[in-house]
């Protein structure tokens, strides 16, 4: 419960589809593409904070004029100190120039970032330090336009040691053994090759110059990222530019990872969230569509796109955690399966409380569950809805009773909120807790002490580390009977390996409660035995095959688990009861139909990797190793 968990990434792609002139004609500014860029990436900041960038790439500007621009930041508020530096080089350039800024020509050859395909990514970092270099877009450079290559994704990739091996073999020399690293210089190496073919098939027949224009209006991007992606093993959308213009938006054939487009006659625009796009460009949700899975959207050189397989799609497996936590919630598809996340939690919440709505308040914490909580008390009140029939249906002969009953509503209290004013800088372990505990405000004198329960729900409960450290503690101090937590989300069982930042087993309080109970059952050996067979797996290369870490979880019940987990998050000194409701697999289906990656939850990873993954990471855990398993 408000544990931070990171995501990696946000991405956005603007393709401006008619000549730069055209824009300022229209729009009376030169600014028309960097506006929508930075709208597109303002509304995605919820995806990552920890550093921005931007790319741009002008199409047939004559040689000798520098065409590909980037920066990147990673400032406190990266995506505006981007902006904020473009912005300033505009008005220095423009200072004693002010009637060029009408003039595409001129600003196109004398200022960067006038091109007409816009890039730009925000990062939430799970791999390495929050450092500028590791900051997407990458760029990748080359003295031919068409070998020069613009990337960024929201990605990552469980076989990083293999497409490692993979460049070595190829002849390359890569600088590092990351995902980002990887991806790009393959990629890049058959962009190269690409070039190689079209320059063989046409090299007797035309003459440089004209021969680059010929290059360029024959490579085909379909076929590099299919000899790029083939041996992928990832969840990904990445977003790549050429140095002439053509550009691409590739998706993961699971569909992991989310990526929409919306095209009109002026422009050709990707984002990772839907709600980006109404926002930047004011157009109907039904016009946004999704890249599907296995497929690039390609945008050539003249502004033309289409669709195109580039590797076989397998079972659709999107991300439902993106659904639950990260995305937008004003997207009305994810908005209506948060609240329905929310209703469909009334059967366990009502049988919880005995049933006393009389004394019971809801509430909920942080902001972001506030749409779960809606439907909760909307499963209330249909609740409390049948009961009202069901008392007229049977008869109720006393007046006070029926007025009491048709009159009574759920109790809905704001009872933590979050006080943004407030930092804490403590450095000594012993005060830290009690300072970010302070963090939170807490509404008094509308519980009943002694009388009521409190019932507070949230997106997820990851770690619990906040739960039992500040959130229990605060509840405490306004006398409730008995305080449950609940959360939209199933038991996180299972780490992560496509792009959120939930990789070590020992983060998961559900995982130290099973723990907790193997040992308590007697059942200790069991731990070993996965332990052994985790190894065995990896030594001799078939970890890939089965996820032996789900064993450990198969002797306990949903509720066993979760009933341990209320004993390990609530505080020695706590006064009042403590129960912890996790949401079921089952509901969670129902609620996300179309979004069926639940391996978080299940274990049911949509790639072979997710079980070498999580088999390493029981080994690391088992074998104190605090890193990453992929």
């Amino acid at each position: 419960m408000s544990d931070a968990i990171k995501h990696e990434c946000g991405i956005a792609l603007i393709r401006l589809r008619k000549p730069y002139q055209y824009y300022i004609d229209k729009y009376g500014t030169h600014l028309y593409g960097i506006n929508k860029l930075y709208l597109l990436m303002e509304k995605q900041v919820n995806r990552g904070q920890d550093g921005a960038g931007v790319a741009n790439i002008k199409i047939d500007v004559p040689p000798g004029h520098r065409y590909i621009s980037r920066y990147r930041s990673v400032a406190s508020q990266p995506v505006a100190d981007i902006f904020q530096k473009i912005n300033k080089k505009f008005r220095k350039a423009l200072k004693n120039n002010k009637e060029k800024a009408r003039d595409a020509r001129w600003l196109q050859e004398n200022l960067a970032f006038t091109g007409e395909v816009w890039m730009g990514h925000l990062r939430y970092g799970t791999h390495g330090a929050n450092e500028i270099e590791n900051c997407h877009p990458m760029l990748r450079q080359n003295n031919w336009r068409s070998r020069n290559l613009v990337m960024a994704g929201n990605f990552n990739m469980t076989n990083v040691e293999e497409l490692f091996d993979k460049l070595v073999s190829l002849g390359q020399h890569p600088k590092d053994e990351v995902d980002t690293v990887t991806v790009m210089e393959k990629i890049g190496h058959f962009l190269d090759e690409e070039n190689q073919r079209v320059f063989d098939r046409f090299k007797g027949i035309y003459e440089n110059p004209d021969l680059s224009d010929i290059i360029e209006d024959n490579m085909d991007l379909q076929r590099v990222l299919h000899r790029s992606c083939r041996d992928f093993d990832g969840g990904y959308s990445m977003v790549g530019m050429t140095g002439f213009g053509a550009a691409f938006v590739a998706r993961d054939p699971a569909g992991i990872r989310p990526a929409y487009y919306y095209a009109d006659d002026e422009v050709v625009v990707v984002a990772s969230e839907k709600p980006a796009i109404k926002t930047a460009f004011n157009v109907e949700y039904n016009q946004i569509q999704e890249v599907k899975p296995g497929h690039a959207l390609i945008i050539d050189k003249y502004g033309e796109y289409d669709e195109y397989e580039f590797i076989k799609p397998i079972e659709k497996r999107s991300c439902s955690f993106e659904r639950i936590y990260f995305s937008r919630a004003s997207d009305p598809d994810i908005y209506n399966e948060r609240k329905m996340l929310g209703k469909l939690l009334i059967p366990q919440i009502l049988q919880e409380i005995d049933y006393d709505l009389e004394n019971t308040v809801f509430s909920y914490i942080p902001n972001t569950a506030e749409t779960s909580f809606f439907g909760m008390v909307e499963g209330l009140e249909e609740y409390l809805a049948k009961q009202r029939k069901k008392a007229i249906m049977d008869g109720i002969l006393f007046e006070q009773d029926l007025d009491r009953l048709l009159s009574f509503r759920p109790r809905i209290e704001k009872l933590v909120s979050k006080d943004v004013k407030l930092r804490t800088f403590i450095t000594d372990d012993s005060q830290r807790d009690e300072m970010v505990a302070h963090v939170y405000d807490t509404t008094f004198e509308v519980i009943r002490k002694g009388v009521d329960n409190v019932v507070v729900i949230d997106d997820s409960i990851v770690r619990g580390t906040t739960l039992e450290k500040s959130i229990l503690k605060m509840l405490d101090r306004l006398g409730p009977k008995k305080i449950i937590i609940v959360s939209s989300a199933p038991q996180i069982r299972f780490p992560d390996c496509y792009g959120i930042d939930m990789s070590k087993m020992k983060e998961f309080v559900a995982f130290r409660a099973t723990l907790q109970l193997l040992k308590e059952s007697g059942l200790e050996n069991r731990v070993d035995e996965v332990y052994a067979q985790c190894v065995a797996a990896i030594e001799s290369g078939n970890a890939s095959n089965v996820n032996y870490v789900k064993a450990l979880y198969d002797p306990f019940t949903h509720d066993q688990i979760s009933d341990k987990v209320a004993e390990i998050v609530t505080p020695k000194d706590l006064k009042a009861d403590v129960a912890v409701i996790f949401q079921t697999v089952e509901n969670l289906r129902k609620a996300c139909a179309n979004h069926s990656g639940d391996w978080y939850f299940t274990g049911n990873y949509p790639t072979p990797g997710g079980n070498r993954v999580v088999n390493k990471a029981f080994v690391n855990f088992m074998e104190g190793k605090g890193v990453r398993a992929y």
